[in-house]
């Protein structure tokens, strides 16, 4: 199978392995920004089902389908409850110990290892070889319902869409009412890859991927990196993904929300393999959650490209980075006026006149932090503080501009099962 060779020869890299901060899977983005975005928008049904599952006296139980080396474990045991106040001591909805049972399947044993040496003594978890394209395995289906059925990370990316449908039919036979259901595909309209924009909507559309990624840029050229297909999808693709599935079932499927993933700081936005005018923004963001480096915040901004036959496309992502742009643009000028000396700014930086909200919102905060933290000097500010903050106000601009319509690397769906 092509993406087992692909994930093995990945893994083998060493670029898998946990921590990696600037490079590698498990870089800043990934940890600070996709995956918080990910557990943030799942928070509001996580924080639910929680509560349900505590008055009903039980742990909750979870299916991974596709759990890589732990990754599912570990974002869903981070996802923030919606009622945590600052105060707090505990910020997670989904805390380890209320966990009744954890089982993932993956079909990489490479990747299993890596999970069972991170999570194998959490005698709480399971993880299984499993092939789960053809619906739940035997041994799945023999098991207790689970209150959470997680198809996270691409996993539902790797199959067609009748294949898909019978393994969401699969869950919901399995699950009890009320159990929820998360689905992740890739989005069909990623700025990563406009040069696939043009295929028609009304066919499945598989794209060839490659983990070029994890390879520094003057290697990329010298290593002969495997590829295999995924599938890319609007939200009206799955949602006709989900009423295959409920046919199938009998069941229906609630969306709870949908919302695109990594529309700035996609994985290939630094190989440009699907868009030769893609900028590299997500080694410079990386650089932003750095501890103790400074970034060339004129690295940030986007010159956007449009695609003609797109409008509709080519005048949200010009706003998006527009809004980006500006953000940065605003965080650069009070950056060169603040006299650290008197504590404010050598001349009035002035807002755009016209902006989004949120934008206004981020750069106030930039410039209320600026002013804050500047004339410390038993640190670096910049690098510890500023900088750090605006990469977190870039994440906000991306969780409050985005559709959920499949315009980001990844595509996410949130379900309630009800029977």
């Amino acid at each position: 199978m092509a993406e087992k060779t692909a994930y093995c020869q990945a893994a083998q890299t060493g670029m898998y392995e946990r921590p990696t901060g600037l490079l590698g899977k498990y870089d800043n983005v990934r940890r600070f920004w996709e995956d918080w975005m990910t557990a943030a928008f799942m928070a509001p049904a996580i924080t639910d089902l929680v509560g349900r599952t505590k008055r009903r006296g039980q742990g909750i139980r979870i299916l991974d389908l596709g759990c890589g080396s732990g990754d599912g474990f570990e974002l869903l045991t981070g996802v923030p409850s919606t009622s945590a106040g600052i105060a707090d001591v505990s910020f997670v909805a989904l805390e380890p110990h209320t966990i009744g049972h954890y089982v993932g399947l993956d079909i990489n044993e490479d990747l299993l290892r890596q999970a069972r040496e991170c999570h194998g003594r959490n005698p709480r978890t399971h993880f299984v070889e499993a092939d789960r394209t053809n619906g739940l395995p035997p041994e799945i289906q023999d098991e207790e319902p689970f209150d959470l059925y997680f198809a996270g990370y691409g996993t539902l990316t790797h199959v067609h869409d009748a294949q898909a449908s019978a393994i969401i039919a699969d869950i919901c036979g399995h699950a009890p009412d009320g159990a929820l259901f998360v689905g992740d595909w890739l989005g069909r309209y990623s700025y990563e890859w406009q040069d696939l924009w043009h295929h028609p909507v009304d066919r499945e559309y598989f794209m060839d991927y490659r983990i070029s990624y994890i390879y520094e840029e003057d290697e990329r050229d010298r290593v002969e990196v495997a590829s295999f297909p995924l599938r890319l999808m609007t939200r009206d693709e799955i949602m006709a993904v989900i009423r295959g599935a409920e046919v199938r079932s009998g069941a229906s499927l609630k969306p709870l929300t949908f919302f695109d993933r990594s529309i700035l700081v996609g994985r290939h936005t630094e190989t440009g393999d699907y868009n030769r005018h893609c900028p590299r923004i997500r080694n410079t963001v990386n650089s932003l959650l750095e501890h103790s480096r400074r970034t060339d915040l004129s690295c940030m901004l986007v010159d956007y490209v449009p695609r003609q036959g797109f409008d509709e496309l080519n005048h949200f992502f010009e706003n998006f980075f527009g809004s980006c742009n500006m953000l940065v643009k605003y965080t650069m000028q009070l950056l060169e006026r603040y006299d650290p000396d008197s504590g404010g700014f050598d001349g009035h930086v002035a807002m755009p006149d016209a902006c989004p909200l949120v934008v206004k919102d981020t750069m106030e905060i930039m410039e209320n932090l600026i002013l804050g933290v500047g004339r410390l000097n038993w640190s670096d500010p910049r690098s510890n503080l500023i900088e750090p903050t605006l990469g977190y106000c870039l994440r906000k601009l991306e969780m409050d501009l985005q559709p959920g319509s499949g315009v980001g690397h990844g595509l996410i769906g949130v379900f309630e099962i009800r029977k």
